[in-house]
């Protein structure tokens, strides 16, 4: 891969780094105890003056934020291995053949580990 395909992948990395990281800012917290890491929220609430249902809701979103934290947080990993692999001058190499990653694939997804052929199905 070129010089020229390597800075327009970082650069699609690094955007889709930023709006996944915004996202996750709607719906979590960073945990200031374990860099990289967020913890799902579920919005304020007024303990003393919530009835039970509310309670209740609030418990069901943590539940689902706690869900989208997890995969949100699984492709920001994967950003940041592609970011590496940039940088050390693997980026694009499927980890099963070691053949190059077919640029159709990885302009889709940036951050794709392997070729179309070993995709887990």
């Amino acid at each position: 891969m070129n010089k020229k395909d390597l800075q327009y992948f970082k650069e699609k990395l690094e955007k889709e780094k930023d709006n996944l990281q915004d996202e996750l800012s709607t719906i979590a917290r960073k945990n200031p105890d374990r860099p990289g890491d967020w913890d799902a929220t579920s919005g304020d609430i007024e303990v003393d003056n919530a009835d039970e249902n509310e309670v209740a809701d609030k418990m069901e979103e943590l539940e689902e934020n706690n869900l989208i934290v997890e995969q949100l947080e699984q492709q920001l990993k994967d950003i940041d291995i592609a970011l590496a692999k940039i940088d050390k001058g693997i980026y694009g190499v499927c980890e099963v053949s070691g053949e190059m990653i077919e640029k159709d694939r990885l302009e889709a997804n940036p951050a794709a580990k392997t070729c179309i052929k070993h995709v887990k199905k």
